[in-house]
């Protein structure tokens, strides 16, 4: 019963980790969502009340309002075909993501980066870069 007990135990404290590192990578689904669908106003959601912006010709600190949009004229101008993320993680206290976008004019590479202020997860950066075959 002692070993049986022994193993329970071992096995928890070593799943638990593990599972908290998976649960901190989960990135919220509406995210992807609103820009595979090119929606700034949904996007924007999930914008910290400061963001960081690098796109195109941009790259400054915004507020969460002038940041949706500057979103919202790129995705007026590009509009969107597709968007595939190809890399997700967590690193300390922050989540990333990495994804392609294609859009009628071209595509281009987003990243964005997410920190949980309070209970919510937000964009605290996100950069825009044409995709040059890299």
């Amino acid at each position: 019963m002692k070993v049986l007990l022994f193993v329970f135990m071992l096995f928890f404290a070593l799943w638990s980790p593990v599972a908290k590192t998976q649960e901190q990578t989960r990135i919220p689904e509406g995210i992807f969502m609103s820009i595979r669908a090119g929606n700034a106003a949904e996007l924007s959601k999930y914008l910290n009340s400061t963001v960081e912006i690098l796109l195109l010709q941009k790259e400054d600190f915004y507020r969460k309002n002038v940041a949706e949009t500057i979103l919202r004229d790129f995705f007026n101008e590009y509009k969107t075909k597709s968007f595939t993320i190809r890399h997700q993680g967590a690193r300390n206290d922050a989540q990333y993501a990495i994804g392609n976008l294609k859009t009628e004019k071209g595509d281009f590479r987003v990243y964005f980066l997410i920190k949980t202020v309070g209970r919510e997860q937000l964009i605290h950066q996100i950069r825009i870069e044409p995709d040059n075959g890299r």
